[in-house]
């Protein structure tokens, strides 16, 4: 197994994060569930449940993210997974704004990272991301971050030294008593990999808002607690499949969610 600097960099910080409270470094975090049901899913069985782990954290030098997928496929079966499966990410990113101490500020830019990520999973799955990132200060959004990745792959799979480029984004619409939360990401593969003992991976693009009500808050029970919506999921060419008339791999689907944050 190749191990890369980006998972021994990221091992390194989620332990530091995990015992921050002790060594007063850790700055904020939260955690959350979230059950989503939905359709018309490409390439897996159309419908799925999923339920989602997600932990996010500020720290004296950077910040993480970390999500766990449990996906049940509703009595159908994957050809590769079977009737149920299992998908990650660790994302840690090191401020070079809050190691060396300083405002790196410059136009919309506030603060520039170093963003890493490693992708888990049942199977061929794992991956592991490494390049720079940004936060920018855009009018109106709670936060935008703007990263840059070079994927590499674990493994005999193709897509290795291809570029991503994924920003990730909050967006808060107060409406009546309560709000509406528009948040997500964007994962754009910008580039092909295609060899004789690899095989091919094509770019592609998957676009992954939530729209979420605040629930929680319209009946008095605590602000940024307990969230419905949906989420829409668009995946163009999904897991970098080229798609075609004989095997469609363009993903357009939305899920109802209910979130809960504690």
């Amino acid at each position: 197994m190749r191990i890369t600097n980006s998972l021994i960099l990221a091992s390194g910080l989620l332990a530091a994060s995990t015992g921050a409270s002790a060594g007063d470094l850790l700055q904020w975090q939260n955690n959350s569930l979230t059950y989503l049901w939905g359709k018309n899913f490409a390439v897996n069985p159309s419908i799925q449940q999923t339920v989602t782990f997600e932990h996010a954290d500020a720290w004296k030098y950077g910040d993480n993210f970390i999500f766990v997928d449990k996906i049940f496929y509703n009595g159908d079966k994957d050809f590769n997974n079977g009737p149920n499966t299992y998908y990650g990410e660790i994302s840690p990113r090191l401020s070079f704004g809050k190691i060396f101490d300083q405002k790196l500020a410059f136009g919309p830019v506030k603060d520039v990272l170093l963003a890493m990520t490693y992708e888990f999973g049942e199977g061929d799955t794992e991956s592991y991301l490494i390049g720079p990132g940004f936060d920018l200060d855009i009018p109106g959004f709670d936060y935008f971050q703007l990263n840059f990745y070079q994927r590499h792959t674990e493994g005999s799979r193709a897509g290795d030294n291809v570029w991503q480029i994924t920003p990730v984004w909050s967006y808060t619409i107060p409406v009546g008593k309560s709000d509406i939360l528009i948040d997500g990401f964007m994962d754009w593969v910008v580039d092909n990999d295609a060899t004789s003992r690899r095989g091919t991976y094509h770019a592609n693009l998957h676009f992954n808002p939530q729209v979420k009500y605040d629930l929680g808050k319209a009946l008095n029970w605590g602000e940024k607690q307990l969230y419905v919506g949906f989420e829409y999921d668009y995946w163009k060419n999904k897991y970098g499949i080229k798609d075609s008339d004989a095997f469609d791999t363009d993903q357009n689907t939305a899920s109802f969610l209910v979130k809960a944050h504690f």
